[in-house]
């Protein structure tokens, strides 16, 4: 079942088009990852989402039926740019904004006393925001964000200003959260996080959606029959001995093993090549490369710049 949907949604700000017919649908209990360039229309669309702003035309729809105004009690928000009033304590700010997503002050308690628990930040409970590190600051937001179980939640850049050892805690929380049944969207540049949680993606360019799918199939969809080959055996001219079906890419030599990335040009199963191969060579291993999400993007991007340009 899809818990969110948006259907062609334009925006336009002093004639500039920041959404040009957008259409996304988000399924329940999944992490879907919006993405693009800076200035495609990402925040416009997850402001659109949060009813911070409304659209030129299109149709939002929440649950199977057309959005209304307080669904937006059902949704978490966490924005790039951080929102903590910085000479407030802690546990009274995120008390207060607990409160103002309709939770009573003891369940507010409750929650916050788990959560401060799970991130051991329970000494910062009494501390003025403007005391903890940007990394500190975030771990509350997350928090402040989540307290309320929301159905659905945004987060934009969730990652940014965490180490490693954060980050990693948090991508566990966002998974732990999508177990539970929470629909996220999640929007990042780190295309590498993006292929680790998202199951579902689209990318946004210069205002229009140029990529949909899930992420298996988006890179599925865009693999070269690229094979990255560990062999043994003479090289004295690979170009030659591997023939007019392969194309020699990269190739490294050492005095135990030589691996080469290749490129088969015709259509044939990955066991015809290998059989061919195997003609020649010693075959220690073969793999087919398959292009990570950074590929992906960089390459859809570029192309359709080059599109908009002729």
């Amino acid at each position: 079942m899809e818990i969110f949907q948006a259907n062609n949604i334009v925006k336009e700000y002093a004639g500039h088009v920041a959404l040009s017919s957008v259409s996304i649908s988000v399924k329940e209990a999944s992490i879907f990852g919006l993405l693009g360039p800076n200035g495609a229309g990402k925040t416009t669309l997850i402001r659109i989402i949060n009813q911070i702003t409304a659209p030129d035309s299109g149709e939002l729809f929440f649950e199977g039926r057309p959005m209304k105004s307080d669904d937006i009690s059902r949704i978490g928000y966490l924005p790039e740019e951080r929102g903590l009033y910085k000479k407030m304590k802690v546990g009274e700010q995120a008390l207060y904004l607990a409160q103002l997503k309709g939770m009573s002050k003891n369940d507010a308690l409750k929650n916050l006393k788990y959560w401060f628990e799970k991130f051991e930040i329970q000494a910062w409970w009494g501390k003025k925001v403007q005391e903890l590190s940007k990394g500190m600051a975030q771990k509350v937001q997350f928090i402040t964000t989540v307290i309320h179980q929301p159905k659905l939640l945004i987060f934009d850049e969730p990652f940014s200003g965490f180490d490693p050892i954060n980050t990693n805690l948090l991508k566990n929380e966002i998974l732990d959260l999508k177990k539970k049944g929470t629909t996220i969207i999640f929007s990042t540049h780190d295309m590498g996080s993006v292929e680790e949680i998202c199951d579902h993606i689209a990318l946004i360019n210069q205002s229009k959606k140029i990529l949909d799918g899930q992420i298996d199939q988006v890179r599925e969809k865009f693999k070269t029959n690229t094979f990255e080959i560990e062999f043994r055996g003479e090289t004295p001219d690979l170009q030659q001995q591997l023939g007019s079906q392969f194309k020699l890419l990269d190739l490294e030599e050492s005095p135990l093993m030589k691996q080469m990335k290749v490129q088969f040009l015709n259509n044939h199963t990955n066991n015809e090549i290998l059989k061919i191969l195997m003609n020649q060579f010693e075959i220690v291993s073969f793999k087919e490369i398959i292009p990570s999400m950074n590929d992906v993007f960089i390459h859809v991007v570029e192309e359709n710049n080059r599109q908009n340009l002729r």
